[in-house]
């Protein structure tokens, strides 16, 4: 495991998929990602490349080559390698390999950096083609938060707080992961979205551009939250296991297959198109309150 700390957080990660596992915030004594119950959901915050959500049959084609890839991508199960490190920061790097070739044929650099900013910890994602060819990728975050964060509170004593005032149409997602042809309504004229369990009995929130580049998690109860910046980002994904005592934010430069995909890589919608030697940088952000 990596730590980086300044006098307020204390963060650690995993070289498995360069998963954040610990966001702990010193002067709070507070815990503020979930634990990764195996029962429930046995992840942190895992990374989503090359791909974000489900891919139509777990098939893709690329140049008239068929391949196959289960959702959100490889990278999370890789062993990342730690490259560079300082007491608030740490950079971690996973390369293409004969074996990730099988899947995803295409050279790459994927190097994610931790970098602790008083109360805020800030990700970055850097993909840098290193093939003579186009890359073509997606890429996200999958950050899990506990809720209810303090004790004495429960899960529905939370909420989020856009930004902005949104009316924004939900993407519903098929049994299968995929995205639906049509949205439904879902905030009208709001900014606040308030936070329970039955949200997620159909899967994901999916938002595609959000008049908000930004999100918190509050309550009347405690002034205890957070503030989540995934403006480098134009999709963004609310999940919770069913039932479960957490709540992601998902930033995605990318998103799930749609029902009516002809799963060509190229035609994905979200898809990221590299050109040879080209560096892709994106990053979020959050700030423990």
């Amino acid at each position: 495991m990596a730590v980086i700390e300044n006098d307020q957080l204390k963060v650690t990660i995993d070289p498995k998929g360069a998963e954040l596992t610990s966001l702990y915030h010193k002067k709070f004594d507070l815990e503020y990602l979930w634990n990764a119950d195996p029962e429930i959901w046995a992840k942190h915050s895992p990374v989503l490349f090359p791909i974000v959500g489900t891919l139509k049959d777990n098939t893709y084609f690329h140049e008239e080559d068929r391949f196959e890839m289960g959702r959100h991508g490889f990278a999370r199960e890789k062993d990342f390698v730690e490259e560079e490190k300082s007491a608030t920061a740490v950079s971690f790097l996973l390369t293409s390999s004969d074996e990730t070739k099988k899947i995803y044929p295409f050279d790459f650099e994927f190097r994610i950096q931790y970098e602790l900013r008083k109360s805020q910890l800030n990700v970055t994602y850097e993909i840098t083609n290193t093939d003579s060819d186009d890359l073509l990728f997606s890429v996200g975050g999958h950050p899990a938060f506990k809720l209810p964060l303090v004790a004495g509170t429960e899960y529905a004593d939370y909420y989020l707080e856009f930004e902005k005032e949104e009316s924004a149409e939900r993407w519903p997602i098929t049994s299968e992961g995929l995205i639906e042809i049509g949205s439904t309504p879902f905030l009208q004229n709001t900014r606040i979205l308030p936070l329970k369990k039955e949200l997620f009995q159909l899967d994901a929130i999916v938002f595609k551009e959000l008049e908000s580049t930004e999100v918190s998690i509050k309550s009347s109860k405690t002034p205890r939250g957070i503030l989540f910046d995934f403006a480098d980002f134009p999709y963004l994904g609310i999940w919770a296991v069913k039932g479960a005592d957490f709540v992601c934010i998902e930033p995605w430069c990318g998103i799930a297959d749609s029902v009516d995909t002809n799963q060509q890589l190229g035609d994905k919608e979200g898809i990221n198109l590299l050109g040879p030697q080209e560096i892709f940088t994106r990053t979020w952000s959050v700030e423990c309150k």
